[in-house]
C-alpha cells in the first residue's frame, strides 16, 4: 500500500521549466517501479517516464532529451524535471507506482504551457 501526492504543476511559458514532485507514504526503495503519466483533455492517459529501484529509466519519445525522471530515497520522493516545455505538454500529470501486483495513482497536478 502506498499513497502518492503530486505537486509542482502550474502555468509556464513555452521554453520554460517545471519540476514535479511525487511524495510517497513509504520508502520508495521498496517500490520497484514508479513513473509519470499525463492526460490531456480528450486524450488517453499516456506514459511520460519511468524509473526502477535500480535507477533504470525509460522515456516516451516526446519527453526524451527534455525531461529527466529521478528519485530521492531520503525524501521518499520522485521527481520529473521538465525543460524546454511545449504547449503540447499541457496535461494533468499523474504519479504512478506498481506495488504488490497493482498500480497506485496520485491525484494529479495540472501543467499548462502557454504558446
Amino acid at each position: 500500500q502506498v499513497q502518492l501526492v503530486e505537486s509542482g504543476g502550474g502555468l509556464v511559458q513555452a521554453g520554460g521549466s517545471l519540476r514535479l514532485s511525487c511524495a510517497a507514504s513509504r520508502s520508495i526503495a521498496e517500490i520497484y517501479y514508479m513513473g509519470w503519466y499525463r492526460q490531456a483533455p480528450g486524450k488517453q492517459r499516456e506514459l511520460v517516464a519511468t524509473i526502477t529501484s535500480t535507477s533504470t529509466t525509460n522515456y516516451a519519445d516526446s519527453a526524451k532529451g527534455r525531461f529527466t525522471i529521478s528519485r530521492d530515497g531520503a525524501k521518499n520522493t520522485m521527481y520529473l524535471q521538465m525543460n524546454s516545455l511545449k504547449p503540447e505538454d499541457t496535461a494533468v500529470y499523474y504519479c504512478n507506482a506498481f506495488l504488490v501486483g497493482r498500480h497506485y495513482w496520485g491525484q494529479g497536478t495540472q501543467v499548462t504551457v502557454s504558446s
